[in-house]
């Protein structure tokens, strides 16, 4: 009996770079990710998260290195490959002079889709997207979260390989964004291949079972979200609020504090358990403080700091 070849990446990256009136945005990007991977791409606005995804699917030419995508080569295979891609992008484009139905039958048909064919696949979406009693409303008449359901329906419609979401609930209250998650679980248990760019660390912590982290157009760290809290931050997080400078000092007596952060008038104490600092504030009589395990936020504020990016 042979052996069964390996299967290749779905992505594979290798030294890949772009530049922008001479700054580097994405800087020799080594990265593979594999089929039915669900893989999220953190970073602060200029990290490069949206210029990556954009060699990814052919927007962007590569200024050096290679790329391929589902074992074909970007840019030369372009053509090819986005027959196999789907895409959510940041902003709704979808038309408003088309109804649901009618945005889902024109996106299908750019793909050579038969009308026979794209019918049924379409009735699918719309259930898929529970959409079903709005096939025949005007975009103008749908709520950002049908909107956000919609657009990810029409990525689906060519039944991809490889879905690229880029921030997909930005703007979505908290039951719109809950409903898409479900969709996207439902994607990954059914095989499919994701790679998702949010700034919601929250909304990468519950889907993703890799993260990389990215900031300067490079990647600065790569695992599981659970193993990045556990390899990159302390074990828990002391933040206390508007204190005098006499409490803090008590504070910081604590030998369990590993390191200590401060942005505005609030503190951040990082450590194991900090018994100490928590008797001292249980005493102090100051509850404006929250004690916490350690998160996915601490670890990207860790890797990327605090300073704002505009």
């Amino acid at each position: 009996m042979s052996l069964k070849e390996p299967l290749l990446p779905i992505v594979k990256a290798d030294q890949l770079s772009k530049c922008y009136a001479g700054k580097t945005v994405v800087n020799k990007l080594n990265l593979n990710i594999d089929a039915g991977c669900f893989c999220g791409i953190l970073g602060p606005n200029g990290a490069g998260k949206t210029t990556t995804l954009r060699m990814f699917i052919g927007h962007c030419p590569i200024d050096s290195g290679t790329l391929s995508i589902l074992g074909l080569k970007m840019p030369e295979d372009a053509s090819l490959i986005r027959e196999s891609l789907g895409v959510v992008p940041q902003m709704d484009n979808l038309d408003p002079d088309f109804t649901v139905e009618e945005n889902l039958y024109v996106y299908g048909r750019f793909f050579g889709i038969a009308s026979n064919v794209l019918k049924a696949r379409i009735v699918e979406l719309l259930e898929f997207a529970s959409l079903q009693d709005k096939a025949g409303s005007k975009i103008s008449e749908l709520s950002g979260g049908m909107r956000r359901r919609l657009t990810l329906a029409r990525a689906l419609i060519n039944k991809p390989k490889l879905l690229i979401l880029d921030e997909p609930t930005t703007g979505l209250d908290p039951q719109a964004r809950q409903s898409i998650w479900q969709k996207l679980r439902e994607l990954k248990k059914q095989g499919l291949t994701l790679i998702l760019t949010t700034h919601y660390m929250e909304e990468a912590e519950r889907l993703c079972d890799r993260v990389i982290v990215m900031d300067q157009g490079e990647v600065k760290a790569d695992a599981p979200p659970k193993q990045l809290i556990r390899n990159e931050i302390e074990a828990h997080v002391l933040e206390v609020h508007a204190a005098n400078d006499s409490l803090i000092m008590e504070i910081k007596q604590d030998s369990a504090i590993a390191r200590f952060e401060k942005s505005g008038d609030i503190f951040f104490f990082y450590g194991s358990k900090l018994h100490h600092a928590l008797t001292v504030l249980e005493k102090s009589g100051h509850d404006d403080y929250l004690f916490r395990p350690a998160n996915l936020e601490d670890v990207f504020i860790k890797l990327t700091g605090r300073d704002l990016r505009e």
